[in-house]
């Protein structure tokens, strides 16, 4: 689990070196790197470390757009929760406008990223390379990247600028089909290009793989043709990827990878931690413990680390869903970092998960939710601020501690690594993109057969059930909740109007009072604004004004459309 200070200095090196590179902003773009550099291996693995710390930098930036977040969030199995002033979870949860700068850091970071990709790809002819192989291991975490940040991209706005040259340009919106033939085309180039080597725990999870380019095209694909209603994927040679390709893909993965399923589920999330699960209530007689970050079920994740100089490339967003007032440690232990209370579970998917027959004693839905008044009788919370509060925490992403070898309790069990005892710098634990549970669920549904949906409910000590898609779609909401695959599911299935209204009605706490969630923003509902929508959010305004006309608002987020101001909770 240590993380690497090293790794961390030259994602900040590769930083400074790359230049600032914010799309449609001609003025910033650097020269620097059009002289000498890259020339040699060396100088790529720079720039790819400078291109994937992209996401450390968003995810620290403005940590309410980062795409984790706003997938996760917006699904029904989260309120926006936090207090009156998190208006990013809020609007997220409610598809409505934070302020007029909403988005732009997410969308300047993930352009960024692309353009720092675009750089590595346009300047691999003229690089010394050592050897071919490490050629095409460069090259094809570089194609990965550019995908997987044009889906971020295309998934957030729908159609947005399809940039594929390092010169400055002012592009109007691609249509969707082209965004996804060139997230297609690159990703098919990353699985030609990477090599088929088995997972070790030495190599890990936070770089590109084969593998996670095999599952992250069959993510692209469901949710392409799910969305859109097609059949096949388009590609940008003017050819189609075909469900059974994916289904190839898909089973290459599953039988050459090296990922595998842990033994319990618990494993993946730190509260199992070894000297936080001996004084946590909930694991006593639970045998499973933390299998690290970096383990045979993770497929992709993004690593943080102990640069202890700076919390720059801690975990932020953990803190944003983090328990307020835990300054009384015993009270809530293990989840002790304190935070802003953003995404309070939705009770409908606690009491789905207990009343539903295929799911009875299902142990991952206590250890995926912590019920507050009954793990933790005695902590209190801050009624003061505290709105759309379920009084249920999701338990996968969240600040754990851990205690010390005098009994006290440490703030972070990243202390016991290297890291900080502080609620900032101590959040270490990865965010999991892609693991082998949904590669498996994901080749259930593409083939409908029931093998790999009956091999992650084996995992949890469920019977089997035959194959329909209703079963996946359960499968998949117990399984990946929290894990910001819910909401483009739902989209791609066309279920959010029946799904979403699950949250509506439900009992909430606004600070000090007793209310009602619901699903209206001034006179709209919540499926109104999808509806008008299609569930794309607003693309920043400075890049509306900055192209002089040429990039078009989406639909919904005109001047005032979607306005924050309308939120029942806002004059609380």
């Amino acid at each position: 689990m240590k993380k690497n200070k090293l790794y961390i200095a030259a994602a900040i090196a590769a930083l400074s070196l790359i230049g600032c590179d914010d799309f449609l902003d001609t003025e910033s773009y650097t020269k620097a790197v059009t002289i000498s550099f890259p020339k040699t291996d060396g100088d790529v693995e720079m720039m790819l470390t400078g291109c994937y710390a992209i996401m450390n930098q968003n995810m620290n930036g403005k940590t309410e757009e980062v795409p984790f977040f706003i997938f996760d969030i917006a699904s029904d199995d989260r309120l926006g929760g936090g207090s009156t002033s998190n208006r990013g979870a809020q609007s997220a949860d409610r598809l409505i406008k934070r302020d007029n700068i909403w988005m732009q850091e997410t969308w300047r970071y993930r352009y960024s990223g692309i353009f720092r990709a675009n750089t590595i790809l346009h300047y691999a002819d003229r690089v010394e390379w050592s050897s071919i192989e490490n050629k095409n291991k460069l090259l094809g975490q570089a194609y990965f990247l550019r995908a997987f940040y044009y889906l971020n991209l295309a998934q957030l706005f729908g159609e947005v600028p399809l940039v594929l040259d390092i010169n400055p340009q002012n592009l109007p919106k691609s249509p969707a089909s082209e965004l996804y033939a060139q997230i297609a085309s690159d990703l098919a180039t990353a699985i030609e290009l990477l090599p088929a080597t088995k997972y070790s725990n030495e190599g890990g999870c936070t770089h590109a793989s084969k593998w996670a380019a095999e599952a992250l095209m069959a993510r692209v694909f469901l949710f392409y043709t799910g969305y859109y209603n097609k059949s096949d994927l388009p590609t940008a040679e003017g050819s189609s990827i075909t469900k059974q390709q994916v289904i190839s893909w898909l089973e290459d993965c599953i039988n050459n990878s090296g990922h595998a399923l842990l033994p319990d589920q618990r494993s993946l999330w730190p509260y199992t931690y070894e000297n936080t699960a001996k004084n946590y209530k909930y694991m006593d007689g639970v045998s499973a413990r933390w299998a690290t970050d970096n383990n045979e079920e993770v497929v992709f994740a993004l690593g943080f680390g102990n640069y202890s100089a700076s919390d720059a490339y801690c975990n932020r967003m953990i803190e944003w869903y983090d328990l307020r007032k835990t300054s009384k440690a015993e009270q809530c232990f293990p989840f002790v970092p304190e935070g802003y209370s953003n995404g309070p579970v939705n009770r409908g998917l606690w009491d789905d998960w207990a009343n539903d027959p295929d799911y009875a004693g299902d142990y991952r839905r206590e250890g995926s939710i912590c019920d507050r008044k009954v793990e933790m009788p005695d902590y209190q919370g801050d009624a003061s601020k505290e709105v759309e509060a379920s009084f249920l925490f999701a338990k996968k992403y969240a600040g754990t501690g851990a205690i010390a070898p005098d009994g006290s309790i440490y703030t972070s069990y990243s202390v016991f690594f290297g890291g900080e005892n502080h609620n900032h710098k101590g959040l270490t634990q990865n965010i999991i993109f892609i693991r082998f549970a949904d590669v498996l669920l994901m080749h259930s549904e593409l083939t409908e057969t029931p093998d790999g949906m009956n091999k992650v409910r084996a995992r949890a000590k469920l019977p089997a059930l035959n194959y329909s898609l209703e079963n996946i779609i359960k499968e998949r909401r117990y399984e990946l909740c929290f894990e910001a695959v819910r909401w483009n599911d739902l989209r791609r299935w066309h279920r959010v109007d029946e799904i979403m209204k699950s949250q509506v009605g439900q009992e909430i706490g606004n600070r000090k009072y007793t209310d009602k969630y619901t699903d209206f923003s001034g006179d709209l509902s919540f499926m109104t604004r999808y509806q008008i929508t299609g569930g794309f959010l607003m693309i920043p305004e400075a890049q509306i004004i900055l192209s002089n006309g040429v990039l078009l608002q989406n639909k919904g987020w005109d001047e005032g459309e979607g306005d924050w101001s309308k939120l029942p909770y806002s004059t609380l």
